[in-house]
């Protein structure tokens, strides 16, 4: 299946006092690049994260950002260190003798002294804020795979109008390729007769036994062959549900070096032209099998 590396989605949960938006950005890369951003106190569920877009995506850079968000509203509590404030009452008691004064010590003034109360530390259910994360990702991600699909479709509709036109141009160069010994054989009398000035009587065995050596040798059978079987494979795993950006560029390098070979034996202009027709098309599928999954 065709799939564009490239996309947008944004994913907002709220549940249990939390607030978890997930925003993931994705672009073309060689390999599966994850750039993760989320609150450092989360670090625990990291490779839980990396392994779940793994999962789901195989290739391209992807950038995410997780926002945590914890709305307890009234639910905040506070505890006291009774022996710090203990002890703090008790130096300053001692301060108050050593000057000989005669004062209160109010309560305002060990109750700001740091440390002494404090928010209290609540435990927190992991287990439920690992399921609200994966929600919230798991939702995004989808998100992210149908736009990708989408984009997709219309990059995969390109392909085939360009593998059609290669096809095309291929039975061009099969059709101006036929009848080579014939071609040969006449070309060999052609320059022969202009280098004699038809002074020569032309040996008919020697001029078809050097048509045929020449013919054999630039003969493009089995390259045609290799070419139409790598196009099926090409229809074939743009139609497989599974990335398809790697097979599909390996495919278009043999393409390229079979049609290099073919414009090597061939010696018709006409064949000539038309493979660069041909690699211009394999160029435009290099380009654009980059953007693809």
């Amino acid at each position: 299946m065709i799939k564009s590396m490239t996309g947008y989605a944004r994913s907002e949960k709220t549940e249990a006092g939390f607030e978890i938006v997930t925003e993931i950005r994705t672009y073309n890369s060689k390999h599966l690049d994850i750039n993760l951003r989320f609150p450092h106190e989360y670090n625990a569920f990291e490779d839980k994260i990396r392994g779940l877009i793994g999962s789901r995506v195989s290739r391209g850079r992807i950038e995410i950002k997780i926002t945590i968000k914890e709305n307890n509203g009234n639910l905040i509590e506070f505890e006291i260190d009774e022996k710090k404030a203990s002890a703090y009452y008790n130096i300053l008691l001692s301060l108050r003798d050593k000057l000989g004064m005669d004062a209160q010590i109010p309560l305002d003034m060990i109750a700001g002294a740091e440390g002494v109360i404090k928010v209290a530390e609540t435990k927190k259910d992991i287990e439920a804020q690992w399921l609200l994360i994966k929600d919230s990702l798991d939702e995004a991600l989808s998100i992210l795979d149908d736009m990708r699909k989408k984009e997709g479709k219309f990059i995969a509709g390109d392909f085939v109008k360009r593998v059609e036109t290669i096809e095309q141009l291929l039975n061009s160069i099969e059709f101006e390729s036929r009848d080579m010994l014939l071609y040969y054989t006449q070309r060999l009398k052609d320059r022969i007769s202009i280098l004699t000035k038809d002074t020569i009587e032309l040996d008919a065995g020697r001029i078809a036994q050097e048509a045929a050596f020449l013919a054999d040798r630039c003969d493009i059978s089995e390259e045609v062959v290799r070419v139409k079987s790598h196009l099926n494979q090409f229809n074939l795993i743009m139609s497989l549900d599974e990335p398809a950006g790697r097979k599909l560029n390996f495919l278009l390098q043999e393409l390229n070096r079979e049609f290099n070979t073919i414009g090597s034996k061939t010696e018709k202009a006409i064949v000539s032209h038309t493979i660069v027709n041909v690699k211009s098309e394999i160029e435009k599928l290099r380009e654009q099998v980059q953007n693809i999954e």
